[in-house]
């Protein structure tokens, strides 16, 4: 983005700094010269392969389909039900059915290739991560159903070092490789979707577009920097240092919701995320966003969100079990 101002830089880098992305668990795999590998939708969640040696077809729940071949890397970001494949007519077995032997801390080795073959037609690499864009959770809807980086990395030039990487530690099998895989399979996911946002999310409107606005990013910067703070229209109209009318009107027209709902919006969403990732008592959520009480807060945190801050504590405690 170098034609963007220094401000709108500034606000991209805030939200991106929100993202978190986790490994939930990782899988090795090595095939045969057929397979059917399938995985369910988990929203939430993101799914990560690297095809480190072979093809693989990637199908879609919605009949899209991708080739995949050595060295490519997709991210898979609203956890969407699709499977690999080594033709379109293969049968599918769900990757948890499959026995798997554990190679470190989150990380499992499937092998299904038949005895008969000396060395796998195919090895992967597949990640399932928890997956919060935080402040940007606005942007995972629009985000495509598969974000691919071909095994050139043409599109993501920084990615190639890491996807050497990768391939070196799949195929080494060297002490540690596990761990280092799962750390560099969260930062490559990590680099797909902060690349995507800066190329503006192949013109994705909204709150992409208030990013990239002179005015509206001066209030949005603002906003996210401190949440807070008790906002109202007036004072967000003075971050962009235009009239209360013009900004109302223009936020909506751009962002497509009003001021203070996106306000109302973003607090929650930041308040999932300290309440899930950081264990953050709900008093202390409620008073870093500005609540007078830890009633009102868990109103809003209800109307917006649909269920309690106390159950979504507990449903994060369940999680981990």
């Amino acid at each position: 983005m170098n034609d963007a101002a220094p401000h709108s830089t500034d606000l991209i880098s805030q939200l991106l700094t929100g993202m978190r992305i986790q490994g939930v668990h990782y899988r090795r795999i090595q095939t045969g010269p057929t397979f059917g590998l399938g995985f369910p939708s988990k929203p939430g969640h993101a799914y990560f392969h690297y095809v480190a040696v072979g093809n693989a077809l990637l199908r879609g729940a919605d009949g899209s389909q991708h080739l995949l071949s050595a060295g490519d890397v997709v991210l898979v970001p609203r956890g969407d039900g699709h499977a690999l494949l080594s033709g379109e007519d293969q049968s599918i077995q769900y990757l948890e059915t499959l026995d798997a032997a554990p190679l470190g801390d989150a990380v499992s080795g499937i092998d299904t290739c038949p005895s008969t073959h000396a060395v796998p037609s195919a090895v992967l690499f597949h990640g399932c991560m928890a997956f919060d864009l935080g402040g940007m959770q606005g942007l995972s809807k629009l985000m495509p159903s598969v974000m691919l980086a071909d095994g050139n990395a043409a599109q993501f030039p920084g990615l190639l070092p890491m996807i050497d990487a990768m391939k070196r530690e799949v195929c080494s099998g060297r002490i540690g490789f596990a761990g280092i895989l799962a750390r560099l399979a969260d930062a490559v996911a990590a680099m797909i979707v902060r690349d995507w946002v800066e190329r503006g999310c192949e013109g994705a409107s909204g709150l992409v577009m208030a990013m990239r606005d002179p005015r509206l990013s001066l209030s949005l910067l603002a906003l996210h920097q401190d949440p807070g703070r008790d906002w109202t229209v007036e004072a967000l109209a003075a971050e962009s240092n235009i009239s209360r009318s013009v900004f109302a009107d223009r936020f909506q027209a751009v962002i497509g919701t009003a001021p203070l709902r996106y306000v109302t919006e973003l607090r929650m969403q930041l308040a999932s995320q300290w309440l899930t990732q950081q264990s953050l008592p709900i008093e202390v959520v409620a008073e870093r966003l500005g609540y007078a009480s830890q009633a009102a807060f868990s109103r809003a945190y209800k109307r917006v969100m649909g269920d309690s801050p106390g159950a979504t504590r507990r449903g994060r405690g369940l999680a981990a079990l």
